[in-house]
C-alpha cells in the first residue's frame, strides 16, 4: 500500500496513472544502476518509494518532447 507520496500528490505531478508508473519505473531503473539521487533526504529505503519521492517533490518530471519513455 502506498501511504507516502500519496497517489493525489503524484497525479498533481504527472498527468496518467501510465505515465506515472513508466517514470517511476525508469527513474527506480536509474537509481539501481547508480545514478546520482534528487534530492537530499527520503523516506523510502527502496529506489521505487525514492523514484516516487522525486516526481512528488517535482524534482523529476517528463520531458513533453520525448514521445517514447522506453527510449
Amino acid at each position: 500500500m502506498l501511504l507516502y507520496p500519496s497517489v493525489d500528490d503524484l497525479l498533481a505531478q504527472v498527468d496518467s496513472r501510465y505515465s506515472l508508473i513508466m517514470l517511476a519505473s525508469k527513474r527506480a531503473h536509474e537509481l539501481d544502476a547508480g545514478s546520482k539521487p534528487l534530492l537530499t533526504d527520503y523516506k523510502s529505503p527502496k529506489t521505487i518509494g525514492r523514484a516516487l519521492e522525486e516526481i512528488a517533490a517535482g524534482a523529476l518530471m517528463i520531458d513533453p518532447d520525448e514521445k517514447d519513455l522506453d527510449a
